[in-house]
């Protein structure tokens, strides 16, 4: 018979160019396959350390993120009212003469004008420096909405945390317990992660209130009662203290488990030197922690102190933490909570191994081998977005620690260049005047109430009021709280908001309609009450509509950019890498990469760092600041390379540096030394190792913070004590929340609202599938989740007879909502959730008006607050954590009422124009012949 000839292989390329996905924070490596010098293909990079040539759907679709047609195509300026979508193309010389005009006249009269926030990008170390080097007090990233808790929990307590601060150690862990992670966060190296475990016969536990991606193929889930995961985390510590299970020789070696703490004052017993002190078990000696030959007594006797050991005993073998005090309010059943802990304390303690590895203790101490217990924890947003979510941060901290799972074998490991102990961060500054630099870095680590980002007026310094008495500790600052703080002239007016990548007009937002209204409100001259907005974004988002200026960037195939170890590093426990991005394609269009931007707006404006003594530019762009900066004499964004092309870590800069990266597939990495992978807090040959990195100028060895000295001094100044004293007002709340060790207390809105009014948690979770905004335009990722529901546990279907079909007006104490239900079989039964971002605005991301995402995607964003509900006192507080100020999204109470079916989700917002037009209904191109 007569056989058609059809090519089973046919040239999928004549070209891979090899970079780092932009698709998700995980930042994995990709092989772009060309054809006529178009992109034609996305695979992962086998090679590359992050993914090792696994991809996801987000990194293979990233093929219609440059084809997409939202795409801006040129700077514009806005001619018609904000949010009407009426612009002007204008070319880069104007869009930068105007933006270097008003930001110019702010600098050299008040810099605090400006606020500048940047959103989901990658390349804070930065921006940050950029806004340093204005002058401004008003900076942060996305952080404060995301997962600062998590984040500064770790800081404070270890000196690092879950994701990019590391990883369990997916080779020997036997047991991995994780508590509220969604799939959009590293996706790639967990999938890999969980499927050695799996391979191996390893156990996995989730806790979440929602069974989907991770906890739908974990062993055993736990779908606990939201804002709750705080109260049986101190349940298991309770347990694995009354049965003795703690790693004691761990405790007093690496820990500030045996510091003596003085009880009328609450502060750590210290030398004339401010070493810490310790009772020595072998003597009986009153000496410094770090002293040789030390062995630390955890359960010493000091006039006047007690131990950190013995303070937690104290607290924690109260009654109140039992399993059966706790087990109704985590809506998990003790004898549930029980075998937990049990399992925790098996594997960790029954199962223990132990590597023949020699090493050396920061004592002096040599040791033979190291002892692992293998059980891993991880845990994201979910734990991180209540008001109550540094605390429980903190408390799973502190349960990894009792057990001594942290940075040994089995456990959970630190990626460089962290760990790194509060210490060596720098802490806020806010110091701005005319004309000058701001006095240091704008994020830190305070230390106690003098370093509050303050004026002399005691007033907040910056217009987020982070670093105030109203969130002491906001090492990310709180970016849900700009515009609505600018549109209130709280704590002062600004004049103009610079946004990069960041949706303030929809699903960033807390309270939607609201941010739209502050966005456009004009004051009694008729002027705008925010009076200049400018914008950068790759895309026609939601906020196009609401700037006075739009700066276009690039797709992240058409620029380049840095995954820096002086920023968000993609590192693994054993190695530190970096990577950048380097333009595969050239744009199509008249755009630019925003960080050039920047420092083309940097030269115009002749600041410091940017420009010489002559005002002659010191970087053509960001490809050139890459190479070519210094963050200090011989450390630069990217660590490999250096010098002659033969050092990493320190060195001078490198003129061949990004070719050299390009060529080995657009990363670096160098792994640790054997001896120096475990115990990197305590190893000498680790902090010999992180100082030839430059990741300390020296070593800086530490102990584990299970009691936070720096929240004691802020309750102490609640007291009276010190000479900053916060408001009168705030008293009470900094007494009951800043206490040192870890707390639990319900999430805010359970106080503030009536829970038979609003008996019903409401959550979302990102998909796999999407990341943020920029996915649901995306042709092939559409396809996957078009439209959201929100889904409803088995007792809430039953309660309100539902059917398929149905849809439900879900309302808060600040809104309500109409959707269409579907029922959800792995849920708490006193929870509803939805997907995050899938629903859009009417005419924004080039979609046709009529796009399921319009009309049947909505957002839950408009039943939460900025503000809490009124507590009846007077004042309004922020919905966020009052440590940190991270956005408190999970803490939302709701009603459910079924309604007749809708074409459409309710409210409804009118179309707004778009400066792209829309989109066609098929696209279609050929790449090739």
């Amino acid at each position: 018979m007569n056989q058609p000839i059809i090519d089973t292989s046919p040239k999928v390329s004549d070209e891979v160019r090899k970079t780092t996905c932009y698709m998700c924070a995980c930042r994995c490596g990709i092989n772009v396959h060309m054809k006529d010098g178009k992109v034609a293909y996305i695979e992962g990079n086998r090679d590359h350390p992050v993914n090792k040539g696994v991809l996801c759907a987000k990194g293979s679709a990233g093929i219609m993120q440059v084809n997409a047609p939202s795409r801006l195509r040129a700077p514009l300026r806005r001619v018609g009212p904000r949010g009407s979508g009426q612009f002007q193309e204008i070319s880069w010389a104007e869009a930068l003469d105007t933006a270097s005009d008003w930001l110019t006249r702010i600098r050299k009269t008040d810099p605090s004008k400006l606020a500048f926030f940047t959103g989901r990008d990658q390349s804070q170390s930065f921006t940050s420096f950029w806004a340093q080097a204005f002058g401004t007090p008003n900076y942060a990233a996305h952080g404060g909405f995301c997962s600062v808790n998590m984040a500064t929990a770790g800081i404070y307590t270890m000196g690092g945390a879950f994701w990019e601060f590391g990883q369990p150690d997916w080779d020997r862990t036997k047991l991995f317990v994780l508590f509220g992670v969604a799939e959009d966060h590293d996706s790639n190296p967990i999938k890999i992660g969980i499927g050695k475990l799996k391979a191996r016969g390893a156990r996995i536990v989730g806790v979440n209130p929602i069974r989907s991606g991770y906890n739908a193929v974990a062993d055993d889930w736990l779908g606990i009662t939201p804002g709750t995961d705080g109260l049986l985390i101190l349940s298991l510590v309770h347990c694995l203290m009354a049965a003795g299970r703690i790693d004691l020789d761990y405790l007093a070696r690496y820990t500030n488990a045996p510091l003596l703490i003085d009880d009328a004052t609450g502060l750590i017993l210290r030398d004339p030197d401010d070493r810490p002190l310790v009772i020595d078990r072998a003597t009986g000696a009153l000496v410094p922690f770090d002293q040789m030959g030390v062995r630390p007594d955890l359960n010493a006797h000091h006039p006047g102190h007690r131990t950190v050991l013995q303070l937690m005993a104290e607290r924690y073998l109260q009654p109140e933490y039992a399993p059966e005090a706790v087990a109704e309010r985590c809506g998990i059943p003790a004898l549930r909570i029980r075998a937990l802990a049990d399992e925790i304390a098996r594997v960790a303690f029954d199962q223990a191994i132990t590597l023949d590895r020699p090493w050396t203790d920061f004592r002096g101490e040599k040791h033979d081998r190291m002892l692992g217990r293998p059980v891993a924890f991880h845990a994201m947003r979910g734990i991180s977005a209540h008001s109550n979510g540094f605390q429980t941060c903190r408390a799973l901290h502190v349960l990894q620690i009792l057990i001594g799972s942290v940075e040994v074998p089995g456990g959970f490991r630190f990626k460089p260049p962290y760990p790194k102990p509060v210490e060596a961060h720098p802490v806020p500054h806010c110091k701005s005047q005319p004309d000058h630099p701001l006095d240091g870095p704008h994020l830190g680590f305070v230390r106690g109430p003098e370093h509050l980002a303050l004026r002399e007026d005691g007033s907040p310094a910056r217009i987020d009021k982070a670093f105030t008495w109203e969130n002491p500790m906001s090492a990310h600052g709180l970016m849900h709280m700009v515009i609505s703080n600018a549109h209130a002239g709280d704590p002062y007016r600004i004049d103009t908001l610079f946004l990069y990548m960041a949706n303030m007009s929809w699903n960033s937002s807390m309270n939607t309609r609201g941010v739209i209204e502050m966005l456009t409100d004009l004051d009694e001259n008729g002027d705008y009450v925010i009076p200049r907005i400018i914008y950068s974004d790759a895309y026609s988002s939601e906020m196009v509509a609401y700037a006075d200026l739009i700066l276009p960037d690039t797709t992240y195939l058409e620029r380049h950019d840095c995954i820096s170890l002086l920023d968000r590093p993609i590192c693994e426990a054993g190695a530190a890498a970096d990577a950048i991005r380097w333009p595969v394609i050239q744009p199509d269009r008249d755009v630019r990469g925003f960080q050039t931007v920047l420092i083309e707006l940097a030269n115009l404006m002749e600041l410091p760092g940017f420009v010489r003594k002559d005002g002659s530019a010191i970087y053509r762009d960001y490809a050139d600041y890459i190479v070519n900066h210094q963050r200090k004499p011989g450390i630069g964004p990217l660590s490999g390379y250096r010098g002659n092309g033969d050092q990493t870590g320190r060195g001078a800069p490198n003129a061949d540096q990004l070719d050299r990266y390009i060529r080995n597939g657009g990363f670096h990495v160098t792994h640790i030394p054997g001896n120096a992978e475990f115990y990197k807090p305590w190893n000498v040959a680790y902090q010999e190792w992180a100082v030839g990195m430059g990741f300390y100028d020296k070593p800086m060895p530490y102990l584990f913070q299970l009691y936070v000295e720096p929240m004691r001094k802020f309750q102490r100044a609640a007291e009276g004590h010190g000479e900053r004293q916060p408001p009168d007002h705030l008293r009470d709340q900094l007494r009951r929340v800043m206490e040192p060790l870890p707390i639990w207390y319900p999430p805010f809105e359970d106080g503030n609202v009536d829970p038979k009014e609003y008996p019903l948690h409401a959550l979302t979770q990102r998909p796999m599938a999407m990341y943020h905004s920029w996915g649901t335009q995306n042709a092939w990722l559409r396809q996957i989740h078009g439209q959201n529901p929100l889904y409803v546990s088995h007792k809430v279907w039953q309660q309100h007879g539902f059917a398929e079909g149905d849809w439900a007006r879900v309302s808060s104490v600040h809104g309500a909502i109409t959707v269409p239900v579907a029922l959800h079989g792995g849920l708490n039964p006193d929870t509803v959730w939805t997907w995050n971002a899938i629903g859009k605005r009417k005419g924004a991301w080039a979609l046709s008006e009529d796009a399921p995402e319009a009309t049947k995607g909505f957002l839950l964003n408009h039943l939460i607050h900025e503000l809490q509900p009124a507590r009846g006192d007077g004042l309004r507080w922020s919905n966020s954590d009052p440590i940190t100020g991270q956005a408190a999204w999970f803490d939302l109470r709701v009603k459910i009422e079924r309604v007749e079916p809708q074409t459409e989700c309710d409210p409804h917002f009118d179309a707004i124009a778009s400066p792209v037009g829309r989109g066609p209904k098929y696209l279609i191109w050929k790449v090739g012949q």
